[in-house]
């Protein structure tokens, strides 16, 4: 399947974009990017140099993947989330070399309005709710909400609230697929 363009993007020389990639009104992609296949960037997407997407991503409308930001195969990224990758920004102080990395691992969603501080890694099918602010690392599987984001409980790959309990030890079912899942010291896991 060939790249979809739209005619108001610009996609810099030297990006890679993965075949049935579709880039749609008014996105930014610079030359140093790396999109996947199957991927969608919605209207006014920018891009940076420096980001990595995996395959089957959709970013949804006025999200900036800025510099340093690596999203995993599968990631959502919903309307008007914010990255970060500068933690103590001034506009007199250049800190371009003190970027931090952040990683969206595998089948994350990060929900509208969300905002990631930069230096943290969202794990496997973790799901952040709308207008969290995400401080630290979320486990893979964890729903994290708030201001700042704290886990309040655990989702399947199907992105269903799980039955498990907020702490200590469990199994549940995805009440989507029949799936099971596990709670151990505070991790969960397919089972």
């Amino acid at each position: 399947m060939p790249v979809t363009v739209h005619p108001s993007a610009i996609v810099d020389g030297g990006a890679t974009i993965g075949e049935g990639t579709s880039i749609w009104h008014f996105v930014h992609v610079c030359g140093g990017a790396i999109i996947g296949s199957g991927c969608s960037l919605g209207q006014n997407v920018f891009v940076g140099n420096k980001v990595r997407i995996g395959n089957n991503v959709r970013i949804q409308n006025n999200v900036s993947v800025y510099d340093n930001v690596t999203l995993e195969d599968d990631v959502f990224c919903g309307p008007s989330m914010v990255f970060t990758n500068v933690y103590n920004p001034r506009a007199h102080v250049s800190r371009k070399s003190e970027y931090r990395d952040t990683v969206v691992k595998r089948g994350a969603t990060l929900g509208a309005n969300s905002t990631i501080v930069c230096g943290v890694t969202i794990g496997e099918y973790a799901f952040v709710g709308a207008g969290a602010v995400v401080n630290r690392d979320v486990p893979p599987y964890a729903l994290v909400v708030g201001v700042p984001a704290g886990r309040k409980g655990w989702v399947s790959a199907h992105g269903e609230r799980l039955a498990l309990p907020a702490e200590g030890s469990g199994e549940a079912v995805c009440p989507a697929t029949g799936l099971r899942y596990v709670l151990e010291n505070g991790i969960c896991r397919p089972a």
